[in-house]
């Protein structure tokens, strides 16, 4: 197969992702509230207004009390106090232990003063007016101290990490209600191409059912963007300039598929090559074609133009659209995590081409990573549905034998 799209020589992927995401720049930070923040990545520090916990209080149901009045305490010889009174998780007047008593306390309470344990209700005979104790505690148990987590001033998060909904709960815990992020990038996807139909049907000669503009923007939804499907254009330049003009108000980035090559019928690629908005690579990179990158609008939002080839165009998401969408949301890495994995079975692969293919990926029992091939090569959307990975074949391998060792891209599947 020829790789080549109008003679022109293939960029290599790593010049030609530097290029690119070197011009992406992550979105300016806001403000948001800690429940609209969750998938958001934080463009500054979190730090603790206040010691975390706030106030030392119980953890668990039962009598706070001073190690002294029941360090001897046992099942043959319980020790017996005064309960002086009840302290609930809403009580808020300060109270204090003297020698000899007690206080029931429930789980979340402040602890009155004095207080070095707190025997659970199991180890009583849960008593009221009195308490008897039949086993004595350790110093510090059931209750946490002020600042036992974090104190005041102390970083919770960082610049960079992502908002989570365990992160949240941190950060609601100390006292933020707010925090500075990265907006989640919109994205809008737009297919072109007059053969396209929508889906529902079965594709047949001179019809063909649009894929792309379905599978991308899943795909921009996964990588953590708002995004939204525009459909499908036809192969009209007047008609996509309307499109683009109506959407570049919605979108942090635009995404095209089809018209990248140089045939008559590329529309794309010659629509924005009038004005040179558009930059056309072609990438040594298998599967794929050419691929555009630049910028539209009087917002200059960025658009990349990726093949139509439904296959060429979910591998060219994941070399480019996927990492930009993540620069934009200000994460790192931008790139999938990668393991090294044992290859199955011998594999060949295209000279000067850096391919990307349909893997599954598998733990072994004593560590490390198996990774076998799917049928049928990447171009073929049947293994890319049941890939857990994607295996990355270098520019000057050929050959790969069983045995030998490859890079493979996880994807974040549960299975």
């Amino acid at each position: 197969m020829d790789h080549k799209s109008g003679g022109a020589e293939p960029v290599a992927l790593a010049e030609f992702l530097s290029r690119v995401l070197g011009r992406v720049r992550p979105l300016p930070a806001i403000d948001l509230d800690l429940t609209q923040a969750c998938g958001c990545v934080l463009a500054a520090d979190v730090t603790a207004p206040g010691p975390l916990p706030a106030f030392d209080h119980a953890t668990v149901d039962g009598y706070a009390v001073r190690m002294e009045d029941v360090a001897g305490a046992s099942p043959e010889r319980p020790v017996s106090l005064k309960v002086l009174g009840d302290v609930s998780a809403s009580s808020w007047r300060p109270v204090r232990l003297i020698p000899g008593t007690c206080f029931a306390v429930a789980a979340g309470a402040s602890l009155p003063s004095g207080t070095d344990a707190v025997i659970p209700l199991g180890w009583t005979d849960e008593g009221m007016a009195a308490v008897r104790v039949g086993q004595a505690p350790k110093r510090g148990n059931g209750l946490r101290r002020a600042g036992e987590e974090r104190e005041s001033g102390a970083v919770l998060a960082h610049n960079g990490q992502h908002v989570t909904p365990q992160l949240i709960a941190l950060l609601a815990a100390a006292g933020v209600g707010d925090i500075v992020v990265r907006p989640t990038p919109r994205v809008v996807v737009i297919a072109t191409g007059d053969e396209l139909m929508d889906t529902g049907r079965v594709s047949q000669p001179g019809q063909l059912v649009d894929v792309n503009s379905h599978a991308l923007t899943a795909a921009a939804s996964e990588a953590g963007a708002h995004a939204f499907r525009v459909g499908i254009c036809d192969d009209e330049p007047e008609a996509l300039r309307a499109v683009l003009d109506d959407q570049t108000l919605r979108a942090d980035l635009i995404i095209t598929t089809g018209g990248t090559g140089t045939g008559p019928g590329d529309m794309v690629r010659r629509t924005f090559g009038r004005d040179r908005t558009v930059e056309f690579s072609t990438v040594a990179v298998y599967p794929s074609a050419t691929i555009g990158f630049g910028s539209v609008g009087p917002e200059e939002v960025p658009i990349t133009c990726l093949p139509g080839d439904p296959g060429a165009a979910m591998n060219a998401f994941e070399v480019l659209a996927r990492p930009i969408i993540l620069r934009l949301a200000g994460a790192e890495p931008v790139f999938r995590p990668s393991v090294k994995a044992n290859l199955i079975e011998t594999v060949q692969s295209p000279a000067n081409y850096r391919e990307f293919r349909p893997a599954h990926v598998a733990e072994r029992r004593g560590g490390g990573y198996t990774v076998a091939p799917l049928p049928g090569g990447p171009y073929t959307l049947s293994g890319l549905a049941e890939a857990t990975g994607l295996m990355v074949l270098g520019e000057k391998v050929t050959t790969a034998p069983a045995g030998s060792t490859v890079d493979v891209l996880l994807f974040d599947r549960h299975r």
